[in-house]
Order: C-alpha cells, then structure tokens, then sequence
C-alpha cells in the first residue's frame, strides 16, 4: 500500500515537474530587451521635515532569465533620477533644499510568475552615483546648500532593496515598483569635534515603467 502511494506521488509530482518544464520553454522564453518610466522620489530622513516627492525617471535594458513556468531572475541595468525636496528647521541648518541624485542601479530581482499576464518580484539592487546636484528652495540664513554641499559629499554606491508587480503582454509589460536605499545619502564627517552625516537621509522611489522584450530565445 505504501509503495502504491509512493509510486502515485512520484507519477504525479514528475508529470508535474515536465509540465512546468514545457512551460517554461513554450511559454516563458528567455527575454532580452528596454524599459522605461517615471519615477517618484523622496529622501527619507530623522532630522527634517518630510521631503517633497520629485518626479524623474528611468531608462535601461534588462533580461529576464525562467528558471520554470513559474520562476525568473531578472537583472536590469539602468540610468535613474532620486532625490526630494527638503525641509530643515533646526539649530545648524535651516531652509528648503532640493537634491537631485542620478544613479546608474543595477536591480537583480526573482520574478514568480502568478498567472501568464501577472507577475511579481523582489530583490536587491546596487547603484553607482554619476551626478548629483542641490538647490536653495528658500531664503537661506547660517547655511547656504548650494556653497556647502557638492557631489563629494554624497556617498557613491548606494543599495536596497526592490519589489513591485507587472502585467506582463506578449509585446509588452507595464510595472510598478518600490525601491528603498540601506545606504546613506551622505557621507559621515567631523566637525569641531562633531561627528554628523548630511544629508543623513535614505533613497526611495515609486517607479512605473513599461518594458519591451527585443529578443526571444
């Protein structure tokens, strides 16, 4: 009797594995292609007001690899735009400063395929910052941002974490996504004998995006 219900369940878990086997090469070929989007950003930061979003975007390929008719990894390469509008009120800096932060990210994500035209996924991403810039957004009194802040003073690499959804179209898919940095915006530094990071605050974005699949194999 144990064998008989071994042997079914090992019948039924291989037809299983083949049919997932012939879904994933009939139904999710390995995909090469380019995405693009919107973005909107924030820094979020423990010594200031809450940021005001910026609206950016994001450019880049990406290549989606099944594992089965269900599971994918899916590395991107992309040019993307963060940063906010931020508020200081207190006994060091005051005033309004808009960052803006342009980053080359490097999203390394697990798909699960939950029906044919409906995806989700996760994973880390690692970013690399090519530019950066900040503006005074109001009248500034002790602290000018523009004269005391540059591009080396941010952090280069940045990292996170990424997740969001798709509906996914056999010549194209439209996602959002939601990523957060770990990292901090800026460097750490001393100060008349001060230790502070400024801007001490974390990169996060809303992205929505459409993709296009050039190649299938």
């Amino acid at each position: 009797m144990k064998k008989s219900i071994i042997l079914i369940t090992a019948t039924i878990l291989l037809s299983f594995a083949a049919s997932i086997s012939a879904k994933s090469q009939n139904s999710y070929p390995t995909q090469f292609g380019i995405k693009g989007g919107v973005n909107f950003s924030n820094l979020y930061t423990n010594d200031s007001e809450k940021g005001k979003t910026l609206t950016g975007f994001n450019v880049g390929i990406f290549s989606k690899l099944p594992f089965s008719g269900f599971f994918a990894f899916q590395p991107e390469l992309l040019f993307t735009t963060k940063g906010a509008e931020v508020t200081y009120d207190n006994t060091f800096v005051n005033g309004i400063a808009r960052f803006r932060l342009n980053y080359i990210e490097m999203p390394l994500l697990f798909v699960v395929n939950i029906t044919d035209n409906f995806s989700i996924h996760a994973g880390p991403y690692a970013a690399y910052l090519v530019s950066g810039d900040v503006k005074n957004e109001s009248s500034v009194d002790q602290f000018n941002f523009e004269d005391n802040i540059n591009v080396d003073d941010y952090n280069r690499f940045d990292a996170g974490v990424a997740a969001g959804a798709s509906l996914d179209f056999r010549s194209v898919s439209f996602g959002a996504r939601f990523t957060y940095g770990l990292t901090k915006v800026g460097k750490e530094k001393t100060y008349l004998g001060t230790t502070y990071t400024f801007p001490d605050a974390n990169n996060g974005a809303l992205s929505f995006y459409a993709s296009v699949p050039l190649r299938k194999n």
